[in-house]
């Protein structure tokens, strides 16, 4: 089994955003109070308690204020790279920085998971849609396959990105 790490956007994009009100894409980034969402009818919460912050990697509360903009991502390059849309504190809030631990923004929603090579090609048969909650098993499949250098968490509905993760 790999040991792991869950990587949020760094602090220093999250300042930027903060401190200039623009995103990577220099859009004026969008302000916004978080309402909780309500649970599905089944009682489960597919679809999050909230929007996710991809600075602290948890979803924010009912209450709480958010930055909505366009990242850059760093990885992966080439076809396979694309910005995402997401959200962040328009506060402070802890960096994640857990090891081994997987993201609570990952729980709780559907999600999809893309393997990269070394060379930021898609590794297909690695892919994996399905409920967050249950995503351990696939995801350490993914990263003790050799040909896997990171792997993209993504929400399986819109596709927006989540983290990344990566080996230790």
């Amino acid at each position: 089994m790999s040991g792991f790490r869950c990587i949020p956007i760094s602090t220093e994009v999250v300042e930027r955003w903060r401190l200039t009100g623009v995103d990577d894409a220099g859009n004026r980034l969008r302000r916004i109070v978080n309402e909780a969402r309500p649970a599905e009818a089944d009682g489960s919460r597919m679809n999050g308690a909230g929007s996710p912050c991809r600075h602290c990697l948890r979803d924010a509360r009912a209450g709480d204020e958010l930055l909505l903009g366009s990242y850059q991502l760093p990885r992966p390059k080439g076809i396979y790279w694309t910005p995402s849309p997401v959200f962040v504190h328009a506060g402070e809030c802890e960096h994640f920085a857990y090891l081994n631990e997987i993201a609570p923004i990952v729980r709780d929603r559907l999600v999809s998971i893309r393997s990269y090579d070394r060379d930021d090609q898609c590794i297909y048969d690695l892919g994996h849609a399905g409920d967050g909650n249950t995503i351990d098993d696939p995801l350490m499949r993914a990263l003790d396959d050799p040909r896997t250098a990171f792997v993209s968490i993504h929400t399986a509905k819109p596709g927006c990105m989540l983290c990344q993760v990566e080996r230790v």
